[in-house]
């Protein structure tokens, strides 16, 4: 056979076997990725693996790599032995974690090579190797062969979060669910890659954070839940809010705390109703008393207290609704006094003026103020003030918002709100021009009319568990899952990587995950069959029923 002939066969021969390799890493890539939630955006396939039998080696030399790497080890101890140690490393066959500066992403990005002989993680932040670290733990569950074997696909995964800001809020003055819903909960977060833990602590219904100054807020204003005026008091001391604040911290989680002022006052004003403002039947005692002196003393001492526990950069306060039940104001003769005196035209202008007040206390306090839309026409300065747009059907409210160049989070009702229901079978839960099922989840914030990633001012998204239809474990796992799986890559990955298809077939896979924590989530594959915890749908809450 002569080289012409050979060569005419070798060629079309290496095509094949160059197709077929190109195949078999097409069909590992996307096999691989049904276990990684959220998706990561740069990712190369290699066709081997990293083999594991029996215990792993991790290793650090940067002193502040310690704490990602102890929580990574006590992350995975359910399912794979890993040691971690300081030093330099073998070299092969464990994990190298190292602070890099040189690599081209931003500070909670990271590198994570696997490779035959080794892994190696790198980020120029502890955040970016904890997310890094994430990842991989991800891969090693999905990845189990038998007994204590496991093969990981050799890659490499250049990755960073689309937004900064990947929140959650959670009500609890509504109703209380306690420290061991709440570590669970901010656990998945972390496995999520979720930043920004939002804990609406204060509203009508109860106050749920012990404040030193003040014991009549937990003793009298802890009392209650939307279901049940009449339940015991429920709130978090001092010494549970800096253990789940210290939890979160190990999970690169900030927590911000949520004091709804001057409207959803009403538990504050039952424990100390000479600060009370006033309001109506259906809210009583709704707002603080925006005349007196002694409120903002009072709110200060309060805030100091909060922002001592809460090293998080915000305080949220509120500041949504006041126009529900401020009527009373307008015949308070202290309320026209400071109306007089400041030269506010109207009760909006009241509002506002508190609002600024309570700004430049956190201010003092090395803090900035977020707060709902509300606050987005109140005057704030705008490097110390951020907003989070709910409304949805005031998109104008968010162009008021961008346009005075305040930071925005964006989380609208439908569909960021999950006290929404979720599939039209759903019998509780709030509808309003729809509901925010899964795929609008997935496909937010794309959805809007805005050019996000040219606006600066978008800082990121957040979804919301409002809880008056949630009073049980059982429902709070179901009004979150699957939905925030879908949120947190919505919050992580690039518009241009996304597919909700795609998405869908991971989280088949990702089922065991809630398994394993053994959550009540909604089954989106099989709507029909999954049975639907009860919602609590019963009468508003109403202060005037509780204990006096």
């Amino acid at each position: 056979m002569n080289k012409k002939t050979l060569s005419v066969i070798t060629l079309p021969l290496l095509s094949i076997l160059m197709l077929c390799w190109s195949c078999s890493v097409k069909e590992q890539y996307q096999e691989t990725n049904k276990t990684l939630i959220p998706l990561p955006n740069e990712v190369s396939w290699t066709n081997d693996h990293f083999s594991v039998e029996g215990e792993l080696a991790l290793w650090y030399e940067d002193d502040h790599l310690e704490g990602v790497a102890q929580h990574f080890v006590a992350t995975v101890a359910k399912y794979i032995k890993i040691n971690a140690n300081k030093g330099v490393g073998p070299g092969k066959g464990g994990i190298i974690i190292t602070l890099s500066s040189d690599l081209p992403i931003t500070e909670e990005g990271y590198r994570l090579s696997v490779k035959k002989k080794g892994i190696v993680v790198e980020a120029p932040t502890p955040a970016g190797i904890h997310y890094g670290l994430g990842t991989l733990a991800q891969l090693l569950y999905f990845n189990h062969q038998e007994k204590e074997r496991w093969a990981i696909p050799t890659c490499t995964i250049d990755d960073a979060p689309r937004f900064a800001w990947r929140g959650l809020m959670l009500d609890e003055s509504r109703h209380f669910f306690g420290k061991k819903k709440v570590k669970e909960l901010l656990d998945l977060m972390a496995l999520h890659k979720l930043n920004k833990f939002h804990w609406h602590l204060t509203d009508e219904p109860a106050w749920r954070i012990a404040i030193t100054a003040y014991p009549n807020l937990t003793s009298i204003g802890s009392k209650g839940s939307w279901s049940d005026p009449e339940s015991p008091p429920e709130f978090y001391t001092q010494e549970d809010i800096r253990e789940i604040v210290s939890y979160a911290a190990a999970r690169h989680i900030d927590v911000i705390p949520e004091i709804d002022m001057p409207g959803h006052a009403s538990a504050a004003n039952l424990a100390y109703p000479e600060f009370s403002g006033g309001g109506n039947a259906e809210h009583p005692a709704f707002t603080f008393h925006p005349g007196k002196e002694e409120t903002y003393a009072y709110l200060s001492t309060i805030l100091r207290e909060i922002a001592s526990l809460f090293p998080a950069g915000y305080i949220h306060l509120g500041g949504d609704e006041v126009h529900f039940a401020n009527k009373q104001w307008a015949n308070d003769p202290a309320v026209r006094s400071l109306m007089q005196r400041e030269g506010l035209q109207d009760l909006k202008a009241v509002e506002y003026y508190f609002l600024k007040r309570m700004a430049d206390t956190v201010r003092a306090l090395g803090k900035k103020v977020l707060g709902w839309d509300e606050i987005a026409t109140a005057g704030l300065d705008k490097n110390n003030a951020a907003v989070m747009w709910w409304r949805h059907d005031k998109p104008e409210v968010l162009k008021d918002a961008l346009s005075g160049g305040y930071k925005t989070v964006l989380c609208p009702r439908i569909p960021m709100y999950f006290d929404f229901v979720q599939h039209d079978t759903h019998q509780y839960g709030r509808r309003w021009d729809g509901f925010g099922d899964i795929a609008k989840v997935y496909g937010f914030p794309d959805s809007l009319q805005i050019s996000l990633e040219s606006n600066s001012n978008v800082i990121g998204i957040q979804s919301c568990l409002w809880t008056e239809r949630v009073a049980t474990n059982e429902r709070f796992d179901f009004m979150l899952w699957p939905r925030l799986s879908a949120m947190s890559e919505a919050a992580w990955t690039r518009k241009e990587e996304k597919s909700y298809k795609q998405f869908l077939q991971r989280l088949k896979s990702f089922y065991q995950v809630y398994d394993k924590y053994g959550l009540q989530y909604f089954n989106v594959f099989e709507p029909e069959q999954t049975p639907e915890p009860t919602g609590n749908e019963g009468p508003a809450w109403q202060l005037n029923h509780k204990k006096q």
